[in-house]
């Protein structure tokens, strides 16, 4: 009966610490958001068309955000964001209805990204996720120009020669569906100079496509989220429509480590006469800093109860058998 009362004891004490690193687990760093809207309520982006805009505006009824992209109209749409340099991830929903395609080797194009005031394809800096309907119909691509105008893209067909004259994808040709919701992500790394972009079915969370490029340098400067078609000369008369949602742009948590706490070490004795009445000093496990909404911090409750229940449970237990 000792015995089972000890191991009762022990068995509680060590499911308190195996939650532990459950607690722990709430505090990790959410990123910083630099700008974000679910369309809710008017973002009122701004448009170079008028303020009754048939190309771009906020539909109240869908919640959602309305472009209709034609080549050559140079029209377009964005919102100002505080971004400088470093990395980010910009994310949004899109369902495009309608993608035209013009002849063999032109057609509309859906272009989403982070830009200068220029909002240029053809000029630095500018990150673009686009959904063209072109040469190899509905396909998608990653876009960039640096600072220093280098441009780098790539794409989901097999094997496409680029305009560098390299063949940057050899996964298997992947290509999208009018009237479907995808999640597009693009992720910069800064310390890597990578730049990622990832479309995933929006309802089952399947992931379509995903590739990188080399960005080479030092991305800053953006400062917009735009959509539109402006440096884009292609044919008029053919348009990419549809809604993009959940528009979010982030960095990362900007962390600040605390200085360690020392831990003071007690010797604890051991004599069969006596009962445990204090625990030695815990340390406190130095925490980040994470800039933004406050989080409540994890409770020390568990760990503590668990060590002094299993201080107790061997003093007792000793106790029994010197008895």
């Amino acid at each position: 009966m000792k015995n089972r009362s000890l191991a009762t004891c022990l068995i509680v004490a060590t499911c308190l610490l195996v939650l532990v690193p459950v607690v722990f687990a709430d505090d990790a760093p959410s990123p910083r958001v630099i700008y974000q809207t679910t369309f809710s309520t008017d973002p009122h982006w701004v448009t170079n068309t008028g303020g009754a805009s048939s190309n771009y505006y906020w539909d109240s009824n869908l919640g959602m955000y309305y472009f209709s992209i034609e080549p050559s109209s140079g029209s377009y749409a964005f919102v100002p964001v505080d971004y400088e340099r470093g990395p980010f991830t910009l994310e949004y929903d899109v369902i495009l209805n309608r993608v035209d395609t013009f002849g063999i080797n032109s057609g509309a194009t859906f272009r989403l990204g982070l830009s200068g005031a220029e909002m240029d394809p053809s000029k630095g800096p500018i990150v673009l996720t686009q959904f063209t309907n072109a040469k190899f119909g509905q396909i998608m691509w990653l876009h960039l120009v640096t600072n220093g105008n280098k441009m780098v893209e790539v794409n989901s067909q097999h094997s496409d020669t680029l305009a560098s004259g390299t063949k940057a994808y050899e996964g298997p040709t992947v290509k999208y569906e009018l009237n479907k919701t995808y999640h597009v992500t693009a992720t910069y790394d800064a310390d890597n100079a990578l730049l990622n972009m990832k479309v995933n079915e929006k309802t089952s969370g399947r992931d379509v496509w995903s590739y990188f490029v080399n960005v080479g340098e030092d991305l800053h400067g953006m400062n917009r989220i735009y959509i539109g078609s402006k440096g884009d000369y292609g044919p008029t008369g053919i348009y990419a429509t549809g809604y993009i949602d959940n528009v979010r742009l982030t960095t990362p948590a900007v962390v600040e480590k605390t200085p360690a706490v020392t831990v003071v070490q007690t010797a604890i004795t051991t004599r069969p006469t006596a009962i445990a009445t204090s625990l030695p000093p815990i340390g406190t496990v130095p925490t980040d800093f994470v800039e933004g909404t406050p989080q409540s911090p994890s409770s020390a409750v568990i760990p503590v109860a668990a060590f002094a229940l299993v201080a107790l449970c061997i003093g007792i237990f000793g106790l029994k058998r010197r008895n």
